[in-house]
């Protein structure tokens, strides 16, 4: 299996062997699922996720598999099942029957759904299970929150923005007991090792604004995370981490290093990073700007944002847009860590040769063809016609 995926990675065997031997690497793919493999990590390309999913305002199950398609389609090399709404099982055994890349969900939402506030260790456990059962390759946890730093969250502007820590977040306080996630983690282990399933260790408290970045509560629950890493380790269980959110760009650096350090360089997955609060509906757009930053500083997966982050449930068209964004972003940070220039160079070559057809081979984003069927006749785009700065200067040159 790993010599499979070294050579679409282009690297050397032994190279992801010895990396995915210290966690640097993981490997995704539950162990009952018949799909091919990712890597994430050291040495490998910068991976793209992308969420789908029903909400309780809007439960559809055939948009949400065409949406998965779509984002499959454009380039996403794994989906994430956010449901809410609607028959989570179905919905989530659907898109596993008729996707082929890696499917991550988050457990505590339809442990929490199911019983609410009467939500304890067991249920979730048995969702965890559940999950891991139906083919899950990888699970987001929120096992580093825990009942302390809840209480002393005050200082920020806004409190909690993820969905699964405000779940269990409110567990605590009205249980006021600890993160059975947290407590439990040991149990959890022995569940997700059975399928080789990966945890994805969440960032309940990633910072929901820029006001609110790399501040103590983030970097507390990064802590526990990276306790909880070598616990993982040491049981044979591969992990992910989670982070931020919301972050200027001159903290973007520093957040991917401290994961690092304090994490032990285990694959870093960020949501964006949104670099600005204030381009709603072009947030797929400062997502890209964050995303490129942070995977040329160390971020291995990127999870997709799309134009209607803080607005509401994304269209087919946002999760393609959302999609390639986040690809612009990826692969720009691959040719510096990488040094991955050689598709650029190929497409640079056919500008200067003005083939077309090998230009729209090696684009992003492969529909752009059609735009230019619009746009622009068989002989010349309507930029410059005539005057192309190209086709002028090989004229001269011929001379």
């Amino acid at each position: 299996m790993l010599g499979e995926i070294a050579k679409r990675e282009g690297i050397p065997e032994e190279k992801l062997e010895k990396n995915a031997s210290k966690g640097s690497v993981v490997v995704v793919k539950n162990a009952k699922r018949n799909i091919l493999p990712i890597a994430i990590g050291t040495g490998t390309h910068v991976k793209i996720n992308a969420n789908i999913g029903t909400s309780p305002e809007k439960s559809n199950h055939a948009e949400e598999l065409q949406k998965a398609k779509t984002a499959v389609d454009s380039g996403a090399d794994t989906l994430m099942d956010l449901s809410l709404g609607g028959d989570l099982d179905e919905i989530r055994r659907k898109i596993l029957k008729n996707t082929n890349v890696p499917l991550g969900t988050v457990p505590v939402y339809q442990a929490f759904l199911e019983k609410k506030q009467d939500m304890s260790a067991e249920s979730m456990l048995k969702v965890i299970e559940k999950h891991c059962k139906d083919g899950t390759d990888f699970l987001t946890l929120h096992c580093g929150i825990t009942k302390d730093i809840v209480e002393n969250l005050n200082g920020r502007l806004i409190p909690i923005t993820s969905r699964g820590g405000s779940f269990l977040a409110a567990w605590m306080i009205k249980n006021r007991e600890e993160n059975p996630l947290y407590s439990k983690f040991d149990e959890v282990l022995e569940i997700v090792k059975e399928y080789d399933v990966v945890i994805s260790l969440g960032d309940a408290l990633r910072p929901a604004c820029t006001h609110d970045a790399t501040d103590a509560a983030q970097i507390q629950e990064l802590v526990n995370l990276g306790r909880l890493t070598k616990r993982a380790r040491k049981a044979g269980v591969p992990v992910i981490i989670e982070g931020p959110g919301h972050v200027p760009l001159d903290q973007i650096e520093a957040n991917m290093l401290l994961e690092k350090k304090i994490c032990d360089n285990a694959p870093f997955y960020v949501l964006g990073p949104l670099v600005t609060d204030i381009a709603i509906g072009y947030d797929h757009i400062t997502g890209a700007i964050g995303g490129a930053v942070a995977a040329m500083y160390g971020a291995d997966f990127l999870c997709y944002v799309t134009p209607s982050e803080h607005l509401g449930l994304p269209s087919k068209e946002d999760v393609k847009t959302g999609v390639i964004a986040s690809k612009i972003a990826a692969h720009a940070a691959d040719m510096v860590r990488l040094k991955d220039t050689k598709r650029d160079d190929e497409l640079s070559l056919a500008r200067k040769n003005l083939d077309w057809e090998k230009m729209f081979s090696l684009y992003i984003d492969k529909s752009v063809k059609e735009k230019h069927s619009e746009l622009c006749n068989k002989k010349e785009c309507t930029m410059c016609g005539k005057y192309c700065a190209l086709k002028i200067l090989k004229e001269y040159l011929k001379e």
